[in-house]
C-alpha cells in the first residue's frame, strides 16, 4: 500500500519535516486513463488534499500509457513525426510529451548519482552538430564518460561560431542571420566547464583521477580547474590516430558514434535536426537515462553502467524511469521503490549493503 512520504504543498510544515502520521486517507477516485482506483489523502496540517498521482511523473498526462513507448521509439532513432503517427498523437502533443519527459529524466539522472570514492578513468570529447541550419548555426556537444563502466556522466550542447570554407553565398546567409538573431557567440568553453564540473561532483574527494582526451588546447586548463592539479593525470591522444578498438579514446569514440546512431537529432545528414538547442539538451538527457539505467554496458553483459557504478542494484525498465516525479531532489521517491521510499534512504540502504 502506497504511503506518501511528505505533503507535496511546499508551504506546508509537513513538506520538509513530515511527522509519521501527517496525513489521513481520503478515499479514492477512478481516472479515465487507468484501470484501478487512485488513493487520495488529506494533510492534517494544511488540510489540503492530494493523491498518489501527485507524486507520479505522468501527473496531468491524459495518455500516460504512451510515455514508455514514446521513449523507446525516440531512443531508437525514430523522429518526432513518425512517433506521432505510430502512437496516434498530434505532432504538438508528441513534442510537449518529449519535453516533459526530458525535464523529468534530467532530474532523475542527477538524483540517482552520488560521490563514489575510487580511482576514476574518465574520457572526454566534443561532438559537433547544429540547430536549424548546418552552415550557420553549429553546436558543440561535450561528452564526459567513465571509461571502465561506460557510464555517461554528462552531455550538453552550446553554440559555436560557423567555421570551414566560407563561400560568398554562405557569408551572405551568415550576415543575414546575424542581422536577425545577433552575432553567434562561441560558448564551447562554458559547456566544457559545466560538463567537467558534473564530473567533479561525482568523483568527490577521490585522490586519483585519470582523464583522457584529444589534444585540444583548452582542455588542460579547464580540467585542472575542475579536478585540481594535484590529483589529476591528463593523458592526451592525437585525434588523427585511427579510431580502432586499440585507440586509447575508443570508449568515448564509441559513445559518440552510439549517440549519433540512436539519436536522429545528432546524425550528420538528417531531417530530424533540433530547431532549438535546449530541446537537443532534453533529448540528450533521455538518451543518458536509457543508456545508464536501462541498457547493459555491452550486449553480453548483465549489468548496466549505473549498476557498475553502484547507483542501483538492477537494471530499470523504461516504465520505472517514468514512474515517480523527481522535482524534490533526494527526497523524491526512488523509481525502484513501489511504496514511496525516498532516493536518499534507498541510496543509504544500498551503500550499507555494499559495505
Amino acid at each position: 500500500m502506497f504511503t506518501p512520504p511528505f505533503c507535496p504543498r511546499r508551504r506546508c510544515s509537513q513538506h520538509r519535516a513530515p511527522s509519521p502520521k501527517f496525513f489521513q486517507r481520503h478515499g479514492h477516485y477512478w481516472p479515465k486513463c487507468r484501470a484501478h482506483p487512485v488513493p487520495r489523502f488529506r494533510c492534517r496540517s494544511c488540510r489540503h488534499t492530494f493523491s498518489r498521482q501527485t507524486f507520479r511523473a505522468d501527473y496531468h498526462d491524459k495518455r500516460p500509457d504512451l510515455n514508455a513507448r514514446l521513449v523507446d521509439l525516440t531512443t531508437m532513432g525514430v523522429g518526432i513525426r513518425m512517433c506521432s503517427r505510430r502512437l496516434g498523437l498530434s505532432l504538438r502533443c508528441t513534442e510537449l510529451k518529449l519535453r516533459k519527459i526530458g525535464r523529468h529524466l534530467r532530474q532523475l539522472n542527477l538524483n540517482l548519482r552520488f560521490p563514489v570514492e575510487r580511482e576514476y578513468q574518465l574520457q572526454f570529447d566534443e561532438m559537433e552538430t547544429f540547430e536549424t541550419r548546418r552552415n550557420t548555426r553549429p553546436l558543440s556537444v561535450p561528452v564526459l564518460l567513465d571509461g571502465p563502466s561506460r557510464y555517461c556522466i554528462w552531455a550538453e550542447s552550446e553554440t559555436i561560431r560557423p567555421r570551414g570554407k566560407m563561400t560568398k553565398k554562405r557569408l551572405e546567409i551568415i550576415a543575414s542571420e546575424e542581422q536577425r538573431l545577433g552575432i553567434r557567440k562561441d560558448r564551447s568553453r562554458r559547456a566544457i566547464k559545466r560538463t567537467l564540473d558534473r564530473g567533479r561532483k561525482l568523483v568527490g574527494s577521490t585522490t586519483t583521477i585519470t582523464l583522457r582526451s584529444d589534444e585540444k588546447r583548452t582542455y588542460p586548463g579547464l580540467a585542472k580547474a575542475a579536478f585540481g592539479k594535484s590529483r589529476l593525470t591528463h593523458l592526451k591522444t592525437n585525434s588523427k590516430v585511427p579510431r580502432t578498438p586499440w585507440n586509447p579514446l575508443f570508449p568515448i569514440n564509441h559513445e559518440d558514434a552510439r549517440l549519433r546512431d540512436m539519436s536522429g537529432r545528432l546524425r550528420r545528414q538528417s531531417w530530424l535536426v533540433s530547431k532549438k538547442r535546449r530541446f537537443l539538451d532534453l533529448a540528450l538527457q533521455m538518451h543518458m537515462a536509457v543508456r545508464n539505467l536501462v541498457k547493459t554496458r555491452f550486449n553480453h553483459d548483465r549489468e548496466t553502467p549505473a549498476e557498475l557504478m553502484g547507483f542501483v542494484h538492477r537494471p530499470l525498465t523504461i516504465r520505472e524511469l517514468l514512474s515517480w516525479r523527481q522535482i524534490w531532489g533526494d527526497r523524491s521517491i526512488h523509481p525502484l521503490s513501489p511504496r514511496g521510499k525516498s532516493v536518499e534512504s534507498y541510496q543509504g540502504a544500498l551503500q550499507m549493503a555494499e559495505e
